[in-house]
């Protein structure tokens, strides 16, 4: 019978994990729906394939947007689906759940995602600050006196802080991510290649070849898609340095955020964070060579923390184990 469970209810994807077992979701937070009666036709993996192919009958969207719900009933409906999965339609306890929301996330919008969790099944919600529950998947000893600098870079939304002493001292959070990254790089396909093709397409090259600074081996990839000019299908060859163009505003943002959170940092942790580097964590921090660009932008050395897209959600499962810990300082909750 499960008492707690960890949710990092992302853009991009939904991981639950479950104290003492781990993450047993991780799946696109991705939903297809029909048309004609508003039903769920699918969720996660089966619904990101029908992304881009669906006929008129059926939409294939992602319920969340810039880290935050952006369509309540199908993300109510996505987290019944998965917490079903995870303890069981019948069961005799209702699990206490743990969901990371932005820093950046208004009240309206935290209270959003409480509501959703009782919903779909949930005792009590609890929220807990990305960052925190990044640092937390990440080792990072954020109870201690001692200044902790964390870049997560999710899917909708980039989280910025500094945590000292189990809570955040300095925090800024904009809404880049890797979803409009995806986008910038599809914009800049049609732009420079006049190839039209879908964000899928933009996220598979983002992945195989993409990166921030010149590599010493330019990777290529082959790209399938529809000419802009002509309507016809058509393939192109294009590069790393391609990715590494087309994201060049998102990344102005995101080192934006960096600066700002630095600049707001006291002196003492200042030194701390100079001292033990800045960790980055998220799935969109392991775009090639973006610890090289924030150490040159920065001066402050950078590092890519242990599975990295992981770590928000094994930092919920942390919190919802040692709930007692965390509760004060860390966590809103609706009881």
């Amino acid at each position: 019978m499960l008492r707690r469970i960890g949710v990092d209810l992302g853009t991009a994807n939904i991981l639950i994990n479950v104290p003492g077992k781990g993450i047993v979701i991780d799946e696109p937070a991705v939903a297809a729906i029909d048309a004609f009666d508003n039903k769920i036709v699918a969720f996660g993996e089966e619904a990101k394939k029908m992304l881009g192919k669906t006929p008129g009958s059926i939409i294939a969207a992602r319920p969340l947007k810039d880290g935050v719900i952006a369509n309540f009933k199908v993300t109510e409906a996505m987290l019944r689906y998965f917490i079903n999965r995870v303890s069981g339609r019948i069961r005799l306890l209702r699990p206490d759940v743990m969901v990371a929301v932005p820093v950046g996330a208004t009240s309206t919008e935290r209270r959003a995602v409480i509501d959703a969790c009782v919903a779909a099944g949930a005792k009590k919600a609890f929220l807990i600050k990305e960052p925190v529950a990044a640092a937390l998947g990440a080792n990072v000893p954020i109870a201690a006196a001692e200044g902790h600098l964390i870049i997560d870079i999710g899917g909708g939304t980039t989280e910025v802080a500094v945590i000292s002493l189990g809570d955040v001292v300095a925090a800024t959070s904009v809404r880049v991510g890797g979803a409009k990254m995806d986008q910038a790089i599809a914009n800049y396909i049609r732009k420079k290649y006049s190839l039209i093709i879908g964000e899928p397409t933009a996220e598979s090259l983002k992945i195989k070849i993409g990166a921030v600074v010149p590599q010493k081996k330019e990777q290529t990839m082959e790209l399938s898609g529809a000419n802009s000019i002509t309507g016809l299908p058509e393939s192109i060859i294009v590069n790393s340095s391609d990715v590494m163009n087309a994201v060049q505003e998102e990344l102005k943002e995101i080192i934006g955020a960096v600066k700002s959170v630095l600049q707001k940092t006291p002196p003492e942790l200042a030194a701390d964070i100079m001292d033990k580097g800045m960790i980055m964590t998220g799935g969109g921090s392991m775009l090639r060579g973006l610890d090289q660009l924030f150490t040159k932008v920065t001066g402050v050395p950078c590092q890519l923390a242990e599975d990295p897209r992981l770590c928000v959600a094994k930092g919920t499962g942390i919190a919802a184990e040692h709930l007692d810990e965390y509760v004060r300082s860390v966590l809103w909750s609706k009881r």
